[in-house]
């Protein structure tokens, strides 16, 4: 989350020729609703579940795309499973600091990114523990699922798609 995904993904797609896709748009065309809606209305597990569901269908396609995954897709270890088998995986890694930054100001439409207890602590602060959690509990899964680590860190995302397109 705050990596780049999206942004890299439009971009390396042009490069390739082939289509682009983020999975949380899949999500919310199918249901008709925002990705904050479905995580206030049924929760995350519910989402989790549509997640995994558009992922089957997605991997099953034959056509070659590029698709962004949302922060947590992976987390979910039949996904992690699906996406380490049958794509090439590509791990935008980025420092707390540089996802700080570029998620300053949009944490109410990122269900993740909010977390009880930070009163008291600025905005700011409150974000940087958040990410540093969801990190601590997410980056041995991201490293074991992908196929390639990229540190992203002052990086356009010319160059990251360029790095990638010279990797593949």
């Amino acid at each position: 989350m705050g990596c780049g995904k999206s942004s890299v993904g439009r971009e390396l797609s042009k490069l390739l020729c082939c289509p682009f896709m983020d999975l949380d748009d899949v999500i919310e065309d199918k249901s008709g609703r925002t990705i904050p809606d479905i995580f206030a209305t049924d929760g995350e597990a519910v989402f989790r579940q549509m997640e995994l569901d558009a992922l089957q269908e997605t991997t099953i396609q034959e056509e070659t795309l590029v698709l962004a995954l949302g922060g947590g897709t992976v987390m979910t270890p039949e996904c992690a499973e699906l996406v380490h088998g049958h794509t090439l995986c590509i791990y935008l890694k980025a420092s707390v600091e540089t996802l700080v930054k570029h998620l300053e100001g949009e944490a109410e439409g990122r269900p993740m990114l909010t977390s009880g207890g930070d009163e008291g602590i600025s905005p700011s602060d409150a974000l940087r523990k958040r990410i540093t959690e969801l990190m601590a509990l997410r980056s041995e899964t991201y490293e074991k699922t992908a196929h390639i680590i990229l540190d992203t860190d002052g990086k356009s995302i010319e160059a990251i798609a360029s790095e990638i397109i010279s990797l593949i």
